[in-house]
């Protein structure tokens, strides 16, 4: 292993504040020393090994590698800061999780499993952050938007791939078991953070009508 190498690579992800895929890792390097791919793997592979007694790990996402903190110190170090991440209504959450489970999905879908009309600024904010987007139209009567999730959703939720989303029953069971617990920074948390309550908010997902839905889980 390559010492300077390791050091340049790892200097990259704790600069970078997105992910690096292997492409942008090699694009710092000339032409003439540029290492293969298969060498920036091996690299980054004992970057990983060397963080496991550490508080950070190296996470690989749809969009690339990070260095992160770990998911079970994020509490700690949230009290760094006096700003709290935002809080989403469980109206939002559950909006979110029909798209990721069931897409391309329709406003019509997901208001047919919830049960209650979703309201236009749910479906604004999951856009202005760029978790989901518009692949088209559905050939129905009005042609209602079909939505997805993007490759920003499985960023942020640690995520490689849609394969990785953990099963709904998995969900339902976390969500019982830590009905108090904090933000995490995975799918898993969804349904862990206690959401705000609104007017509209239904008693939850029914997993049956949404295993009725059309399915077409492929990545963003």
């Amino acid at each position: 292993m390559n010492r300077e190498l390791k050091s340049i690579v790892e200097a990259l992800l704790l600069t970078a504040d997105r992910a690096l895929s292997i492409d942008e890792i090699g694009a710092v390097f000339d032409e003439a020393d540029r290492p293969r791919r298969e060498v920036i793997k091996q690299t980054l592979a004992q970057i990983a090994t060397d963080c496991d007694q550490r508080g950070v790990e190296l996470k690989e996402v749809a969009s690339g590698y990070r260095l992160q903190v770990r998911q079970e110190l994020a509490g700690w170090v949230n009290r760094l800061w006096e700003e709290k991440p935002p809080r989403y209504t469980r109206a939002l959450l559950e909006t979110l999780a029909l798209i990721a489970y069931r897409q391309p999905a329709t406003r019509g879908d997901i208001e047919e499993v919830r049960g209650v009309a979703v309201s236009t600024s749910i479906i604004r904010t999951l856009l202005d952050r760029e978790w989901i987007r518009i692949s088209g139209h559905r050939e129905t009567p009005g042609r209602p938007e079909l939505f997805v999730t993007t490759r920003q959703f499985l960023d942020h939720f640690n995520l490689k791939s849609l394969s990785d989303l953990p099963p709904l029953s998995e969900i339902k069971d976390l969500q019982e078991a830590l009905p108090e617990g904090p933000v995490a920074e995975s799918v898993l948390g969804l349904f862990a953070e206690p959401a705000e309550k609104t007017e509209t908010e239904s008693v939850g997902v029914d997993e049956e009508a949404v295993a009725a839905l059309p399915r077409s889980a492929k990545d963003a």
